[in-house]
């Protein structure tokens, strides 16, 4: 008989799991809290691990990549002047600039169009689970379904939470959020906007960072760019007793530059965008029995780590690989999957405080030591660039 599986959660790492599992000869099912598939999103690089995953879950033919072919990387001083920079996506890799919504119209286009041979993914919207109890052989599920009013219970092989940073399989089955979300002091806000900074080229990408406080226009080859605006506090409760824009200004005061002016201007009339303190998720085990977390709900590397959507990719893939070399044995495969995971998300939840600094300087040396680092790459990048011209010249 074929296994059936629980996806918790429909979003990037949600659907690279379902995926995976398909692949891996299971029949999953995904239940998600929101009464239909979100799109849009924010600014997101896709470093090499991430696409080997795409490719791995047979979806980089329907990945829609947004990685400009021009444009110049500026980086603003105290008084709005510019020079050139180094953006995201001049770091070792070569990411690819999507947006979130992107990722997953691809995970949505694999989740749908099954392979021949393969099963359908059901997919039921508005609904969650309430009760995880597991049995000697199988896992029982309250579900509650929000749209008709009804609570059931159904029976899986295996239940996989990826339901993000504040995941209820984490809290039902593991225990509160506070025993394993760690506390950076720090306030993001990503949204898209509906044309550039006015004096930039359009697909020109802008940094404005100071100590505790920094902006980030991000360019994209097809359509206006998405920015992001990062502060650090002492108080991530305090953040969230005010409208997020009155937050967002008053935090800002005395930051008046282009882009800054720009962002904030934006806020009002953009119909989504994401206000939220950053943490990261640290757990000993990311598995209980037939029970496991994958994505933000297990790792969370955070948006500083740049690794989110990539590492959410490579869990669901790696998750399916596992299960089809240990069909008979579904622990021994929860082990192996979670023990060749483990060293690649413990060095990038490493690496994102480093990241961190370059994203907003969180004191003043920090700060310092940043333009003098982002002073260096952006003129080794401007020689690099100079012999590769002097190369095709020749």
């Amino acid at each position: 008989m074929q296994k059936r599986a629980l996806v918790v959660g429909s979003g990037i790492a949600g659907m690279a799991t379902a995926i995976g599992l398909r692949r891996a000869g299971w029949m999953p099912v995904i239940i998600e809290r929101a009464p239909e598939r979100r799109t849009g999103g924010y600014f997101i690089g896709l470093l090499p691990d991430g696409k080997q995953a795409a490719d791995d879950l047979g979806i980089t033919d329907y990945l829609h990549t947004r990685t400009p072919d021009s444009g110049t990387v500026w980086s603003l001083n105290r008084d709005g002047a510019r020079k050139p920079g180094l953006g995201f996506l001049d770091q070792p890799g070569r990411p690819s600039a999507v947006l979130r919504g992107d990722i997953e119209a691809a995970l949505w286009r694999g989740v749908t169009e099954p392979t021949p041979g393969e099963s359908d993914i059901e997919v039921r919207y508005a609904t969650t689970p309430t009760e995880i109890v597991e049995g000697y052989d199988r896992v029982a599920v309250r579900l509650d379904a929000a749209a008709t009013g009804t609570r059931y219970d159904e029976y899986f092989d295996l239940v996989v939470g990826a339901d993000g940073l504040r995941s209820r399989v984490r809290r039902i089955v593991f225990g509160p959020h506070e025993r394993f979300m760690t506390n950076w002091n720090a306030m993001i806000c990503a949204v898209q906007l509906s044309e550039q900074v006015p004096g930039y080229a359009p697909q020109d990408s802008i940094i404005s960072a100071r100590a505790k406080r920094a902006a980030w226009v991000f360019a994209l080859a097809d359509r206006a760019p998405t920015a992001l605006l990062t502060y650090c506090t002492k108080d991530v409760n305090a953040e969230f007793t005010d409208e997020p824009v009155a937050r967002l200004r008053a935090v800002y005061r005395g930051m008046d530059d282009p882009v800054v002016r720009h962002v904030l201007d934006s806020l009002p009339q953009a119909t989504d965008y994401l206000f939220d303190s950053v943490h990261q998720v640290r757990m000993p085990q990311w598995h209980q029995g037939r029970v496991i977390l994958l994505g933000d709900a297990a790792w969370c590397l955070n948006l500083y780590s740049g690794m989110g959507a990539s590492a959410s990719l490579k869990g669901g893939a790696e998750l399916g690989r596992a299960l089809r070399e240990n069909p008979d044995d579904i622990h021994a495969a929860l082990a192996i999957w979670e023990a060749r995971l483990r060293p690649f998300i413990a060095k990038h939840q490493r690496t994102a405080r480093l990241k961190q600094q370059m994203l907003v300087p969180t004191n003043r040396c920090f700060a310092a030591v940043r333009s003098l680092v982002v002073a260096l790459g952006a003129r080794l990048r401007r020689r690099a660039v100079a012999r590769e011209a002097s190369r095709r010249d020749t």
